[in-house]
């Protein structure tokens, strides 16, 4: 086989969504933080076209590329690649890439727990692994500081008319909506509308709202809409349905752990959720996602907590991908039939 480039990658999925890992034939991008590495990775974008475009990718795939961390406290760090942005932080790919990491033995496992401090492009997140047998049964990460950013704002959606909405930061950054009030049962046959919907109510967002984060004015548009569902309670034990939609036109299969993260921050700010709670969020596939309140603490002065989010992930295959000298199409393609339109 002729190639002038060959990527190796070992794939997974977190409770459902695809977040394949590149452990070989890429090297580090330039910069002295992961989030100045991650700005370049976004602006040159050859690396993100090669592996997330049509043939080797496809719309429903993230990419993460592992590079040696930068901080001294972390064992690893990665760069997350997602069909629109290059994010600072992932719940469901850290979890795909601790999977990986473990599973993999790139990192060493100890049972019943394996402790680990990853680097993220928005900064440090903590590990905690379940493992048996060799495999990483269940992954906690103690995510990056989230917040509530505006409550019951209201929000011009074309063809919907004002939506009260909510913004929040869970590592990335959502627009909120009610999905009963906008006729959603959160059912897996209304993917489709979910994600083409949300998009919409998304840009409008960013348009309209816009968002700020205190302590990284690199970030300043929403990825992300919540289609919320409502928070039942037992005792201490709150759970939810959520579906992100993620641009360009995407639902997301698992619950979303930076969803989850924002949403815990809303509830909380909203005196509705307490240390002692826990949130379940489900998923369309049914997957799901555990989501606790482990402290607080603030963001530029604004009052934020400290999440923790658990799910699982599996290995799904081992591949190497290659680029013939004489393909016509180095970088890939996409066409708006998946890719959404521009």
């Amino acid at each position: 086989m002729r190639t002038s480039k060959t990527i190796h990658v070992i794939s997974a999925h977190a409770e459902g969504e695809v977040g394949d890992v590149i452990v070989g034939g890429v090297t580090p991008p330039p910069g002295e933080t992961i989030w100045e590495q991650s700005r370049w990775i976004a602006r040159d974008g050859v690396l993100r076209n090669f592996v997330l475009n049509e043939p080797r990718g496809g719309v429903f795939r993230h990419v993460n590329l592992l590079v040696p961390p930068k901080h001294t406290e972390a064992d690893a760090a990665f760069i997350i690649m997602e069909p629109e942005d290059t994010p600072p932080m992932s719940g469901s790919n850290s979890i795909c890439v601790s999977t990986v990491l473990l599973d993999s033995g790139i990192v060493p496992m100890t049972e019943p727990e394996t402790h680990l401090v990853l680097e993220a492009p928005g900064g440090l997140v903590r590990v905690r692994a379940e493992c048996r047998d060799g495999k990483a049964e269940r992954i906690f990460v103690q995510n990056l500081p989230s917040f509530a950013a505006k409550l019951d704002a209201r929000l011009e959606v074309e063809g919907l008319g004002t939506l009260t909405v909510d913004t929040a930061y869970g590592g990335d950054s959502f627009v909120f909506v009610d999905a009963r009030a906008l006729g959603f049962g959160l059912t897996a046959d209304e993917a489709h509308d979910i994600a083409t919907l949300g998009v919409r109510i998304t840009r409008a967002g960013t348009e309209q709202l816009g968002f700020h984060h205190p302590e990284n004015p690199d970030w300043r548009h929403f990825s992300f809409c919540l289609f919320a569902g409502p928070v039942t309670r037992e005792g201490t034990e709150l759970r939810a349905g959520a579906a992100v939609a993620i641009r360009p036109g995407k639902v997301d299969r698992s619950p979303t752990g930076t969803a989850l993260s924002a949403r815990m921050a809303v509830l909380h700010a909203r005196g509705e959720m307490g240390m002692e709670d826990r949130l379940t969020a489900v998923s369309l596939i049914g997957s799901t996602f555990q989501g606790r309140i482990v402290g607080t603490t603030t963001v530029g002065g604004h009052p934020a907590i400290l999440p923790e989010i658990s799910g699982r992930g599996w290995i799904t295959g081992i591949h190497q991908h290659m680029l013939d000298p004489s393909d016509p199409w180095p970088e890939g393609y996409r066409l708006s039939d998946t890719w959404g339109a521009r």
